[in-house]
Order: structure tokens, then C-alpha cells, then sequence
């Protein structure tokens, strides 16, 4: 009898079913309001103007199509790579590159691990370093130089988003970067991959 009552006066069906949406709906958002989002792990630092570049390199020659940028946290990928992926190393990423596909090995920890010279020779001629290797050689990236043009105006996007640049850091883009190779700008980004990771200490009950 009283479902009978409710559904026959449309007025108090719709007041109840807005009283009932409205419910859910604050239980979804209100935490959201107090909530901080992801936090940048401890002494994460932005990508310089030159690392920056290199990262655009990155994305544009596709490097993205072969190799991942996230250890998954299955043991045999943390034995061979290191620490696992958190979200916290990728607050400042936009894009992010976690990628899909691997062709090539996972490139999340790869900072340091080679030298500068062995990445040089590894771009020129992959099989030069490892005569296995698939991967296609970039000699261009030797002949071609940046202009840094439109370092600043990157990095003032990415501030917009709330990458913390400073205004000396924007300012000074450009001189960084005019004459430098492609291929330096592309090592430099692929030296820091994984790097604010070393000291990471993951919180408690982690």
C-alpha cells in the first residue's frame, strides 16, 4: 500500500529519488574534496630544459612503441629493473610513457646504468653495443641541433598544470638548450629515468 502511495504521486517519487541520487552523489564526492591527490615521491625533482627535449624526442622517433616505462610488481620484473612503479614518480608526466609493449626492455630504471658513451654508440648503431639488437638506428639525431624556441613555452604549460618551475628556470630555457644535438638532449632524459627513485622509502604497511 505504501509503494502504491509513492508511485502514484509523482511529485514525492521525484523528491525521492533526488534525495536518494543526492546521497550517493556526496558519498562519491565529499571525499574527493579533501582529498590531496597522488603526492610527488620525496626529492622528485621536473624534467630540466634539456631532459625535457629529450622527452619530446622520446615520444616523437615512437621509442614509446617498444619500450615500457613501468615495473610491474611481479617478482621476476623487480629482480631485473628494480622497485616497481609508483604513482607518485609520475606526478609531473603528461604524457605519461608507461607504454604496453615491450620489444625492447623496460626503460623505468635505466638512469645510470650505461654510460653516456654507450648510449651514444647504442642510437648511432644498436648492434655496435648488442649485436642481437632489433632496435633501428638514429644517426640523425647526431646532425640535427635544437633552437630551444619552444622550451619556455613548454615548460610554462606544463607550471599550468602544476609542474613547479620557477620563473628563472622558464626565463633560461632556451639558452640551455640552442646547439645542443638531439641525440645529447634524448641521452640526457634517458640518464634520468628512474633516478628519484634510489632513495625511495615506501610508507609504512606498504
Amino acid at each position: 500500500m505504501q509503494h502504491e502511495r509513492v508511485e502514484t504521486r509523482v511529485g514525492l517519487l521525484i523528491g525521492l529519488i533526488l534525495f536518494t541520487v543526492s546521497i550517493g552523489g556526496m558519498v562519491e564526492i565529499f571525499p574527493l574534496v579533501f582529498d590531496r591527490g597522488t603526492q610527488p615521491i620525496e626529492g622528485l625533482q621536473p624534467y630540466s630544459a634539456l631532459t625535457l627535449e629529450g622527452r619530446d624526442i622520446y615520444i616523437r622517433e615512437g621509442c614509446v612503441g617498444c619500450h615500457t616505462q613501468m615495473v610491474r610488481t611481479l617478482r621476476s620484473e623487480t629482480a631485473r629493473y628494480g622497485h616497481y612503479s609508483v604513482a607518485g614518480e609520475d606526478v609531473y608526466e603528461r604524457p605519461f610513457l608507461w607504454g604496453s609493449k615491450r620489444t625492447g626492455p623496460d626503460l623505468a630504471r635505466v638512469g645510470g646504468r650505461y654510460s653516456d658513451a654507450w648510449h651514444q654508440a647504442h642510437l648511432y648503431n644498436p648492434r655496435s653495443v648488442v649485436p642481437v639488437s632489433n632496435m633501428p638506428a638514429y644517426p640523425w639525431l647526431f646532425e640535427n641541433t635544437l633552437d630551444g624556441e619552444q622550451t619556455a613555452a613548454k615548460m610554462s604549460a606544463l607550471r599550468t598544470l602544476g609542474v613547479p618551475y620557477s620563473d628563472e628556470q622558464i626565463s633560461s630555457a632556451a639558452a640551455a638548450v640552442r646547439g645542443t644535438t638531439e641525440a645529447d638532449a634524448l641521452i640526457a632524459y634517458l640518464q634520468t629515468l628512474g633516478t628519484d627513485m634510489r632513495n625511495y622509502q615506501p610508507p609504512a604497511g606498504e
